[in-house]
């Protein structure tokens, strides 16, 4: 088989679209309950289909989907420190810092003076990062209106309201508990 039918054949069966004959996004127990494991198998699957579909939307060689989310957090949250956008994160500071030192060389932020800290510059979006943004939005905004939604809006804020609450269960004092009685 050659490299380029191989690709194709890799891209095709990674695009497919889903039918009810797929298995379900859970092969494996995350110790929960059956439903919560569900819940976070189908959260996995998601995150993986938003990423590739982010990729298909704009293209791999525009932006990171973690270079987009960077900027999007800017342009919602305002400036910010390195740090500040890395404890918002599950990630590491040197990991947003190589993200942003990425977008900086795109002139898509600068790094402007913290009145709070001399050594922590305030990341900031420029002109050329605000118009990015606004054009892959854009872009996302079109294809989200294309799909056929047929879940209520009801049902949508309930499971946002759901998911919301798992996560703060994974950012608490409970979840640190539960991490300190299983260390030895």
């Amino acid at each position: 088989m050659s490299k380029v039918s191989r690709t194709a054949s890799v891209t095709s069966a990674r695009h497919r679209a889903p039918s009810s004959q797929d298995p379900p996004a859970v092969t494996a127990r995350f110790g929960g309950t059956p439903a919560m494991d569900a819940v976070i198998g189908e959260t996995v699957a998601l995150f993986h289909r938003l990423r590739d579909a982010s990729q298909q939307v704009h293209g791999q060689g525009e932006l990171s989907s973690g270079r987009w989310g960077l900027l999007r957090d800017l342009d919602r949250l305002g400036p910010q420190t390195v740090p500040q956008m890395a404890r918002s994160r599950p990630v590491s500071r040197q990991y947003i810092q190589t993200l942003v030192d990425g977008v900086v060389k795109q002139g898509l932020v600068e790094l402007v003076e913290n009145p709070a800290h001399k050594r922590s510059p305030l990341v900031e979006l420029t002109a050329k990062g605000q118009a990015l943004l606004k054009d892959m939005n854009r872009r996302a905004t079109e294809v989200f209106q294309r799909l056929p939604t047929t879940i209520p809006e009801e049902d949508l804020r309930r499971t946002a309201s759901a998911l919301r609450t798992i996560r703060q269960l994974f950012e608490g004092k409970k979840w640190e508990q539960a991490l300190k009685a299983i260390k030895p």
